[in-house]
């Protein structure tokens, strides 16, 4: 059960299907155990029809601002922790269990422990890089993954894919989207494990992603194509991290 959000555009297209802006205020209230997202005092619904509500003060700051960014319409495209947070409430409560499935899936097949056969130079700045996060998720949450050289994937530990899964099915429904949706983005549950645990930042991980693309581009050049969707999915990392950060401050 693979999704992930659609990457965020640089700026709103100019599409005339999009919904108009019809509200004047953006504004939070404390309501429901949470904090309520509003439209001019009425409260904004997820597309099941649930009331927006978000765990924390600061989290739903961060949304009520996408909401205020909007200008003459309102394109779903340009936010971001919008749509993490309506699959946070509509969808994420019901399919929490293959969603811990697909976090113990990338544990076996985990980009961190996936080594170039060459060349050295690039398989030891892999190593640097790698190396002390599969350490850490070892130490941390007992999640100890096995390195192999070259992309044929080896079996790694039970216990291993199990903590993983385990640990996702520990997170509440707003961190374990968040954690899903990282760990499809980095293509690494390690990656998205440290993020999530406040070990490095959303961006950072995303940067040690890429350490193969980033070797390619040093080698050849980087088309314009290629770069438009490294933006936007570095879009993404940032949107994570705002996300993550903003939970932890409540």
């Amino acid at each position: 059960m693979t999704w992930q959000l659609a990457a965020m555009p640089a700026t709103p297209p100019n599409r005339p299907d999009l919904p108009k802006r019809f509200y004047k205020a953006v504004s939070t209230s404390a309501q429901d155990g949470g904090w309520r997202i509003e439209l001019d005092g009425r409260p904004v619904k997820t597309p099941a029809k649930a009331a927006l509500v978000l765990p924390s003060e600061a989290l739903a700051a961060l949304v009520a601002s996408e909401w205020d960014a909007q200008d003459e319409v309102i394109n779903p495209a340009a936010m971001p922790l919008t749509r993490l947070a309506n699959v946070a409430i509509d969808r994420t409560p019901d399919t929490r269990a293959e969603l811990a499935d697909e976090v113990a899936k990338y544990t076996g097949t985990d980009l961190v422990c996936h080594l170039a056969d060459g060349p050295s130079e690039l398989r030891e700045r892999q190593e640097q890089h790698w190396r002390p996060l599969r350490d850490w998720a070892g130490r941390a949450l007992g999640v100890m993954l096995l390195p192999v050289e070259g992309v044929i994937a080896m079996p790694q530990p039970d216990a291993s894919m199990q903590a993983a899964r385990d640990h996702a099915l520990s997170l509440d429904d707003f961190r374990l989207t968040a954690f899903v949706w990282s760990t499809a983005l980095y293509g690494s549950a390690i990656l998205a494990l440290a993020v999530e645990q406040g070990e490095i930042d959303a961006t950072s991980a995303f940067d040690l992603s890429r350490i193969d693309e980033d070797w390619q581009i040093e080698q050849w050049g980087e088309d314009e194509e290629a770069a438009a969707v490294t933006l936007a999915r570095r879009r993404d990392a940032l949107a994570l991290g705002a996300w993550f950060d903003a939970l932890r401050k409540g």
